[in-house]
Protein backbone atom coordinates (compact mmCIF):
# COMPACT_ATOMS: atom_id res chain seq x y z
CA UNK A 1 0.00 0.00 0.00
CA UNK A 2 1.39 3.36 -1.07
CA UNK A 3 1.07 6.41 1.24
CA UNK A 4 2.43 9.88 0.65
CA UNK A 5 3.73 11.80 3.69
CA UNK A 6 3.71 15.62 3.44
CA UNK A 7 6.30 17.45 5.57
CA UNK A 8 6.35 21.03 6.79
CA UNK A 9 8.65 23.53 8.48
CA UNK A 10 11.35 21.85 10.61
CA UNK A 11 10.51 18.33 9.40
CA UNK A 12 10.86 19.43 5.80
CA UNK A 13 14.26 20.92 6.64
CA UNK A 14 15.39 17.73 8.36
CA UNK A 15 14.34 15.52 5.47
CA UNK A 16 15.54 17.87 2.74
CA UNK A 17 12.27 17.20 0.90
CA UNK A 18 8.62 18.26 0.97
CA UNK A 19 7.28 14.71 1.03
CA UNK A 20 8.18 11.07 1.49
CA UNK A 21 6.75 7.97 -0.17
CA UNK A 22 5.99 4.98 2.09
CA UNK A 23 5.05 1.39 1.33
CA UNK A 24 2.90 -0.11 4.09
CA UNK A 25 1.04 -3.39 4.49
CA UNK A 26 -2.72 -3.46 3.97
CA UNK A 27 -4.57 -2.42 7.11
CA UNK A 28 -1.71 -0.26 8.39
CA UNK A 29 -2.61 2.76 10.53
CA UNK A 30 -1.11 6.19 11.13
CA UNK A 31 1.03 4.80 13.96
CA UNK A 32 2.64 2.34 11.54
CA UNK A 33 3.53 5.18 9.19
CA UNK A 34 4.93 7.21 12.09
CA UNK A 35 7.10 4.25 13.08
CA UNK A 36 8.64 4.24 9.61
CA UNK A 37 9.57 7.91 9.86
CA UNK A 38 10.66 7.89 13.52
CA UNK A 39 14.19 8.61 12.30
CA UNK A 40 12.82 11.98 11.16
CA UNK A 41 10.38 12.95 13.90
CA UNK A 42 12.39 11.69 16.88
CA UNK A 43 10.70 12.87 20.08
CA UNK A 44 9.02 15.81 18.33
CA UNK A 45 5.27 16.11 18.91
CA UNK A 46 3.45 16.48 15.61
CA UNK A 47 -0.08 17.30 14.49
CA UNK A 48 -1.30 14.60 12.10
CA UNK A 49 -3.84 14.76 9.30
CA UNK A 50 -5.03 12.23 6.74
CA UNK A 51 -6.47 13.70 3.55
CA UNK A 52 -6.83 17.11 5.20
CA UNK A 53 -8.67 15.78 8.28
CA UNK A 54 -7.25 15.52 11.81
CA UNK A 55 -6.09 12.00 12.57
CA UNK A 56 -5.13 9.99 15.63
CA UNK A 57 -2.50 7.22 15.52
CA UNK A 58 -5.13 4.48 15.23
CA UNK A 59 -6.70 5.80 12.01
CA UNK A 60 -6.49 3.15 9.28
CA UNK A 61 -4.76 4.19 6.06
CA UNK A 62 -5.77 3.20 2.55
CA UNK A 63 -4.03 3.18 -0.83
CA UNK A 64 -2.74 6.62 -1.95
CA UNK A 65 -3.75 8.39 1.27
CA UNK A 66 -1.94 11.62 2.09
CA UNK A 67 -0.57 11.84 5.63
CA UNK A 68 0.56 15.29 6.75
CA UNK A 69 2.97 15.73 9.67
CA UNK A 70 3.07 19.24 11.08
CA UNK A 71 5.74 20.02 13.71
CA UNK A 72 5.87 22.72 16.40
CA UNK A 73 6.93 26.13 15.15
CA UNK A 74 10.39 27.38 16.06
CA UNK A 75 10.56 28.46 19.66
CA UNK A 76 8.09 26.10 20.49
CA UNK A 77 5.27 25.62 22.71
CA UNK A 78 2.77 26.29 19.95
CA UNK A 79 2.09 24.01 17.02
CA UNK A 80 2.00 25.22 13.43
CA UNK A 81 -1.80 25.20 13.72
CA UNK A 82 -3.37 27.80 16.03
CA UNK A 83 -7.08 28.61 16.22
CA UNK A 84 -8.77 30.38 19.13
CA UNK A 85 -11.92 32.25 20.07
CA UNK A 86 -10.96 35.04 22.49
CA UNK A 87 -12.66 37.80 24.46
CA UNK A 88 -9.79 40.29 24.57
CA UNK A 89 -8.60 42.62 21.82
CA UNK A 90 -6.71 40.76 19.11
CA UNK A 91 -2.94 41.04 18.78
CA UNK A 92 -1.58 40.79 15.26
CA UNK A 93 1.97 40.87 16.64
CA UNK A 94 1.18 37.80 18.72
CA UNK A 95 -0.07 35.88 15.68
CA UNK A 96 2.99 36.88 13.67
CA UNK A 97 5.21 35.44 16.39
CA UNK A 98 3.24 32.19 16.27
CA UNK A 99 3.87 31.70 12.56
CA UNK A 100 7.53 32.76 12.37
CA UNK A 101 9.65 29.94 10.95
CA UNK A 102 13.22 29.67 9.59
CA UNK A 103 11.78 28.26 6.35
CA UNK A 104 9.40 31.19 5.83
CA UNK A 105 10.21 33.88 3.29
CA UNK A 106 6.82 35.55 3.63
CA UNK A 107 4.27 36.26 6.35
CA UNK A 108 0.82 37.49 5.30
CA UNK A 109 -1.67 38.90 7.79
CA UNK A 110 -5.33 39.92 7.64
CA UNK A 111 -7.56 41.87 10.02
CA UNK A 112 -11.33 42.07 9.73
CA UNK A 113 -12.53 45.22 11.52
CA UNK A 114 -15.84 46.76 12.58
CA UNK A 115 -16.91 49.52 10.21
CA UNK A 116 -19.69 52.09 9.94
CA UNK A 117 -21.53 51.10 13.13
CA UNK A 118 -20.33 52.07 16.66
CA UNK A 119 -19.79 48.42 17.58
CA UNK A 120 -20.70 44.83 16.82
CA UNK A 121 -21.55 42.06 19.27
CA UNK A 122 -20.19 38.58 18.53
CA UNK A 123 -21.16 35.20 19.97
CA UNK A 124 -19.73 31.79 19.17
CA UNK A 125 -20.26 28.15 19.95
CA UNK A 126 -16.70 28.27 21.23
CA UNK A 127 -15.74 24.60 21.36
CA UNK A 128 -17.18 23.82 17.94
CA UNK A 129 -15.88 27.05 16.42
CA UNK A 130 -12.32 26.41 17.60
CA UNK A 131 -12.41 22.85 16.30
CA UNK A 132 -13.72 23.95 12.90
CA UNK A 133 -11.23 26.82 12.70
CA UNK A 134 -8.37 24.45 13.50
CA UNK A 135 -9.52 22.09 10.73
CA UNK A 136 -9.62 25.02 8.31
CA UNK A 137 -6.11 26.13 9.26
CA UNK A 138 -4.75 22.60 9.03
CA UNK A 139 -6.28 22.16 5.56
CA UNK A 140 -4.75 25.44 4.38
CA UNK A 141 -1.33 24.48 5.74
CA UNK A 142 -1.47 21.18 3.88
CA UNK A 143 -2.95 22.54 0.64
CA UNK A 144 -0.61 25.51 0.23
CA UNK A 145 2.56 24.19 1.85
CA UNK A 146 2.51 26.79 4.63
CA UNK A 147 5.14 26.79 7.34
CA UNK A 148 2.52 27.78 9.92
CA UNK A 149 -0.83 29.54 10.18
CA UNK A 150 -3.01 31.02 12.90
CA UNK A 151 -6.47 32.52 13.28
CA UNK A 152 -8.25 34.16 16.20
CA UNK A 153 -11.83 35.43 16.37
CA UNK A 154 -13.01 37.83 19.02
CA UNK A 155 -16.35 37.54 20.82
CA UNK A 156 -18.21 40.11 22.88
CA UNK A 157 -18.37 43.78 21.95
CA UNK A 158 -16.00 44.88 19.19
CA UNK A 159 -15.94 48.70 18.80
CA UNK A 160 -15.65 50.44 15.46
CA UNK A 161 -12.19 50.14 13.82
CA UNK A 162 -11.15 47.30 16.13
CA UNK A 163 -10.51 43.79 14.81
CA UNK A 164 -13.01 40.95 15.14
CA UNK A 165 -10.86 38.38 13.31
CA UNK A 166 -7.14 38.06 12.64
CA UNK A 167 -5.21 35.67 10.40
CA UNK A 168 -1.50 35.10 9.87
CA UNK A 169 0.15 32.65 7.48
CA UNK A 170 3.81 32.01 6.72
CA UNK A 171 5.27 30.19 3.73
CA UNK A 172 8.54 29.91 1.81
CA UNK A 173 7.08 32.22 -0.88
CA UNK A 174 4.52 35.04 -0.88
CA UNK A 175 2.06 33.45 -3.33
CA UNK A 176 1.45 30.50 -1.01
CA UNK A 177 1.21 32.75 2.06
CA UNK A 178 -1.39 34.99 0.38
CA UNK A 179 -3.40 32.00 -0.86
CA UNK A 180 -3.32 30.29 2.53
CA UNK A 181 -4.40 33.39 4.45
CA UNK A 182 -7.22 34.04 1.95
CA UNK A 183 -8.49 30.48 2.23
CA UNK A 184 -8.48 30.61 6.03
CA UNK A 185 -10.52 33.80 6.35
CA UNK A 186 -12.95 32.77 3.59
CA UNK A 187 -13.56 29.34 5.14
CA UNK A 188 -13.86 30.68 8.71
CA UNK A 189 -16.56 33.04 7.45
CA UNK A 190 -18.27 30.16 5.65
CA UNK A 191 -18.04 27.40 8.25
CA UNK A 192 -17.38 28.53 11.83
CA UNK A 193 -20.48 28.80 14.09
CA UNK A 194 -20.08 32.48 14.96
CA UNK A 195 -22.82 35.13 15.03
CA UNK A 196 -22.81 38.92 15.12
CA UNK A 197 -25.44 41.39 16.28
CA UNK A 198 -25.68 44.41 14.02
CA UNK A 199 -28.26 47.15 14.61
CA UNK A 200 -30.13 44.92 17.04
CA UNK A 201 -30.35 41.89 14.74
CA UNK A 202 -28.40 38.64 15.13
CA UNK A 203 -26.89 37.45 11.88
CA UNK A 204 -24.91 34.30 11.22
CA UNK A 205 -21.35 34.92 10.13
CA UNK A 206 -21.82 31.69 8.21
CA UNK A 207 -24.34 28.99 7.45
CA UNK A 208 -22.35 25.87 8.50
CA UNK A 209 -23.05 22.72 6.54
CA UNK A 210 -22.76 19.22 8.07
CA UNK A 211 -19.79 17.14 6.96
CA UNK A 212 -22.05 14.17 6.28
CA UNK A 213 -25.80 13.39 6.22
Amino acid sequence: MHVRVRLFAGLRDRAGAEQLELELPAGACVADALAQVSWLTGDMQVVMAVNLEYATPDVILTEDDELALIPPVSGGASTAVHARVVEAALSLDGLIERVRDPSAGAIVTFLGVTRQVPSLEYQAYREMAERKMAEIVLAAVARHGLCAAAVEHRVGTVPRSEASVAVAASAPHRAEAFAGAREIIDQVKAQAPIWKQEEGEWRAESVPQPDRP
